[in-house]
């Protein structure tokens, strides 16, 4: 079952001073953030919120996917969200290599061919944003009463600058 006793016991420490039990689920501050898996990002932390105020939705390159999109228009409807946070980060491997380089490093690591699985690499990190943003407020089922922003977070500084 793998060694993940270092992870249990920490759970025993989290667990033992646990507050968020039976907790409904509902975003708290309204607000949902779509961001990268980066582990550089604390996606609570760097918009001033705690547990349970908001939905998560974490992927390469903090893309609105449509497993994205669909977990949007779930908490937008059930979950009391109105605020939607779309935060990609500088100095991301999805936006800062090409889909042939991120192969290669993955076959490479895996030690066999990876040229068949795709990266989804982004070219202009900006003008995705945009697509992204544009691509929430425009879904049939996300009211135009939810607002929508498209941020970059620096990696470095721990800053977001918005751009949408």
């Amino acid at each position: 079952m793998g060694n993940f006793d270092d992870l249990l016991a920490a759970n025993q420490t989290y667990a033992a001073d646990f507050h968020l039990g039976g907790f409904d689920g509902i975003a708290k501050a309204g607000v949902a953030i779509v961001t990268c898996m980066d582990s550089r990002i604390d996606p609570l932390r760097i918009v001033g919120l705690s547990p349970g105020d908001a939905k998560i939705l974490r992927n390469p390159g903090g893309r609105v996917t449509p497993q994205a999109l669909e977990a949007l228009v779930l908490a937008v409807h059930l979950l009391n969200v109105d605020r939607v946070v779309i935060i990609p980060h500088t100095r991301c491997a999805v936006a800062s290599n090409s889909e042939e380089e991120l192969r290669a490093k993955v076959s490479e690591a895996a030690g066999q061919d990876a040229s068949w699985q795709p990266l989804h690499v982004i070219t202009d990190q900006v003008a995705e944003l945009h697509h992204d943003v544009q691509k929430v407020r425009s879904h049939p089922l996300i009211p135009d009463t939810i607002q929508v922003g498209g941020f970059i977070y620096d990696v470095d500084t721990g800053l977001l600058e918005q751009k949408f």
